[in-house]
């Protein structure tokens, strides 16, 4: 099981990368900071980085505000 923001619950898959779990829970914000278990994840690593199970994810938004 995947945790996401502390709420969400996810079925682990092996295999599983950020990107992949982006586009299933259909996050589209165009600038995300992304940690699994505390690590925070490079956007350029989206793609590779395989999500073990039993990780917590915490998935942020970022906003430009005035």
């Amino acid at each position: 099981m995947i945790t996401v923001n502390g709420r969400e619950q996810v079925a682990w898959q092996e295999g599983l990368t950020v990107q992949g779990l982006l586009e299933l829970l259909h996050y589209t914000y165009p600038q995300l900071v992304i940690s699994i278990n505390g690590a925070l994840v490079p956007e350029e690593a989206y793609a590779t980085e395989v999500i073990p199970d039993n990780a917590e994810m915490q998935v942020t938004h970022l906003m430009a505000g005035g």
